[in-house]
């Protein structure tokens, strides 16, 4: 019953969407230390969450599409414009730790010693929800994915709106994720504000991460690893979930719109190489390809999650490319967020 009164809900903010074409004109304001209208621009921004209307805003992680958590039609418009299937749930982006006691129905002693450690920072907490959360955020799961962003940007736009933001990926659902403001204009050209805060320093989505009876357990891998969380509580991996109560459990996410596959292995290189571009880590693949990104001079893991969405957009604009290949890293620490975003890129052409 809920997901039906859900998809009513979608339906009508896609509907008004229809009805007002060309109606939208997107505000972007840059920030840097050099602006000189920040405080304006940020004051018309908290404003535009305010009226239930959308901000495109960056994290450290990605740049994110918000809504005022606590107003369902705002959020339906998120669902809407990113194309976004209702079963698939949203994180809510708190400034202050004080924010979780109104979006929590109870609070587990290990969440403040997890925030001590990571917050902010690039971990969410999925948690059990209070009343105050809508369900249209959750999904009509009785829990909802918290966390506190360590973008500057992102924290100012939530204290001056004063409610906490619901913000997936400020992208189409399933499309590549967007690590700068020109990524999001690409893709949601509708959207009502953008604050373009730069490149993003992380570049992969949030650790989300579920407390159970004897630890923890990872619904979503990030830059925040199992070895660091497992300093502060216990992994747990007896308990494990197929069902969807996170963003990015979906098989496919992240995906170019041009063909992708990751060359490990099972991958033979009879592609036509003039055609494709290469995400290069450590230089074993780059002979013959029409462009090579390097992603890493010095073999950083972190410096590939920071450029990999990068080099995406990069070769799914690029006329000259109509295949995108991804150089593997061997799945430990951030190397199994880096691969769970190149394999569910590349599910669409694989299972073909």
């Amino acid at each position: 019953m809920y997901s039906g009164i859900l998809s009513c809900v979608i339906f009508a903010a896609r509907s008004l969407n229809r009805m007002q074409p060309n109606v939208v004109r997107t505000e972007v304001f840059e920030f840097d230390n050099r602006s000189m209208d920040r405080q304006n621009n940020m004051e018309r921004a908290a404003q535009l969450i305010q009226e239930g209307k959308l901000v495109a805003f960056p994290t450290e992680t990605v740049y994110g599409l918000g809504a005022n958590a606590l107003d369902p039609m705002a959020v339906a418009k998120i669902f809407a414009l990113k194309e976004r299937p209702s079963f698939d749930p949203l994180i809510i982006h708190i400034a202050d730790l004080e924010d979780l006691k109104k979006l929590t129905s109870e609070i587990d002693e290990r969440v403040y010693l997890l925030a001590e450690n990571f917050w902010p920072g690039s971990l969410t907490l999925v948690l059990p929800k209070s009343n105050r959360v809508p369900d249209i955020v959750t999904s009509g799961l009785p829990t909802v994915g918290i966390r506190m962003p360590a973008n500057e940007i992102a924290r100012e736009l939530i204290r001056k709106s004063g409610c906490p933001i619901a913000a997936p990926s400020a992208n189409k659902f399933g499309r590549i994720s967007p690590t700068k403001a020109d990524h999001v204009k690409k893709q949601l050209p509708d959207v009502d504000c953008i604050l373009d805060g730069g490149k993003t320093t992380v570049g992969i989505e949030s650790t989300i991460i579920e407390l159970i009876e004897k630890g923890f357990r990872i619904l979503r891998n990030g830059i925040i690893t199992k070895e660091d969380i497992e300093s502060v509580l216990p992994f747990d991996e007896t308990e494990k979930t197929e069902s969807i109560v996170a963003p990015g459990m979906v098989k496919s996410h992240y995906s170019p719109v041009k063909k992708m596959m990751v060359a490990d292995e099972s991958f033979r290189m009879d592609i036509d190489k003039s055609k494709a571009g290469l995400i290069s880590f450590s230089g074993k693949y780059e002979t013959g390809f029409q462009k090579v990104i390097r992603v890493s001079e010095t073999n950083d893991l972190k410096e590939y999650a920071v450029n990999m969405f990068e080099a995406m957009h990069t070769f799914e604009d690029d006329i000259e490319i109509d295949i995108i290949i991804a150089e593997p890293v061997a799945e430990t620490g951030i190397g199994k967020a880096i691969m769970d975003r190149l394999r569910k890129a590349e599910y669409n052409w694989r299972k073909d």
